[in-house]
């Protein structure tokens, strides 16, 4: 394993971006001020949900109850804590296939719920409120594939609306500004691109991505995002806006020279992780493992991430998805439904940890 904290280095796309993704709105994101959470007992485990379709979405009312979204059915549940997930919305249009479906889900500042999905034509995020109203697209035209469609989203400190994408195996993508694939999106909640995003018009934040779906702030509203490798190495980067993290010309830390690539922070190598959400509380940083069937638990201080530790390796199989609940627990979703796992009794299942 190869850890590497970066110093910042020049943004390429315009010098006016540095602007971008300031402080703003209350945000619905995984991140919780490092304050009031010390760390989580993972020796105590609760499990709040079981016999789930591949839960790939996980997102917080401010209530506190959690929706819940299946990658396969494309069904919604809302769980109140204490009951039962019941079914609230089939998301229309979800083609599940592959790597593809109802994948992401969040909450914005304003209560809607916004979802990332996977049709027979493109990757898609559409809006809905709870009440039954009819399903609105945001934002289209996201390339499907039956594998690297990305899928995480999550609104930021600024009210901003953020989206993963996968390259959907078209390589050159990831390097095409005109193309949101292979990127990281920054989008209003209408789905329109903010004035201050690094290319006049265009919904890209960062670009060089081969498939993000990890996103979380730290507690100065720093963006950091996970990202699958191919052959040697899994990453987690720190997001600076106009930023280009390298796919598909580099694979983990390679030249830097002019500063146009910036190199990751974080990497492992592939069997070790393939990593897919991820959350920060306190002075960690937690990311879900999928290959890897394990919890990595990054320290996280003034200078940045520091070596990973891997935790409950192997004890729930595949993991996919970490989030801080209003209440500062941890949740974590399993992914062994979704044909690649070792299906245990009970599986997919939702576990808490308490916060100490």
């Amino acid at each position: 394993m190869r850890i590497a904290v970066r110093p910042a280095l020049v943004i390429l796309l315009l010098a006016g971006a540095a602007g971008c993704g300031g402080s703003g709105a209350a945000a619905t994101n995984p991140s919780i001020p490092p304050g009031s959470v010390t760390s989580y007992d993972l020796s105590a485990p609760e499990e709040v949900a079981r016999g789930l379709d591949v839960p790939w979405g996980l997102a917080f009312l401010p209530g506190g109850d959690a929706l819940i979204g299946e990658r396969g059915t494309g069904r919604i549940l809302r769980l109140t804590p204490g009951g039962e997930p019941r079914e609230i919305r089939v998301v229309q249009g979800v083609e599940a296939s592959g790597e593809g479906g109802l994948l992401g889900l969040a909450v914005s500042p304003g209560n809607l719920v916004y979802a990332y999905l996977t049709t027979a034509e493109d990757n898609r995020i559409v809006r809905f409120d709870l009440s039954g109203g009819e399903q609105e697209l945001v934002f289209g035209g996201i390339a499907r594939s039956s594998f690297h469609n990305g899928g995480r989203i999550a609104f930021g400190p600024d009210g901003m609306l953020y989206a993963g994408t996968g390259d959907a195996g078209d390589t050159a993508s990831s390097q095409d500004p005109a193309s949101p694939n292979g990127k990281i999106l920054r989008l209003d909640p209408d789905g329109k691109p903010p004035r201050d995003n690094p290319i006049s018009g265009s919904p890209v934040y960062s670009l060089g991505h081969r498939n993000v779906q990890g996103l979380a702030w730290d507690a100065g509203n720093n963006l950091w995002a996970t990202e699958f490798g191919q052959n040697d190495v899994d990453e987690i980067n720190e997001i600076r806006p106009g930023r280009n993290y390298g796919w598909p010309e580099v694979e983990g830390e390679g030249d830097t020279a002019g500063g146009k690539f910036t190199n990751p922070a974080v990497t492992w190598q592939t069997r070790e992780a393939s990593p897919s959400g991820m959350a920060i509380a306190g002075g960690d940083m937690y990311v879900a493992a999928l290959r890897g069937e394990r919890l990595w638990t990054v320290p996280f201080g003034n200078t940045g991430p520091g070596s990973p530790r891997a935790e409950l390796v192997g004890t729930y199989g595949r993991l996919r998805t970490v989030q801080v609940a209003p209440d500062g627990a941890l949740w974590l979703t399993t992914s062994n439904t979704d044909g690649r796992g070792d299906v245990r009794d009970g599986d997919d299942r939702i576990l808490r940890f308490p916060a100490r």
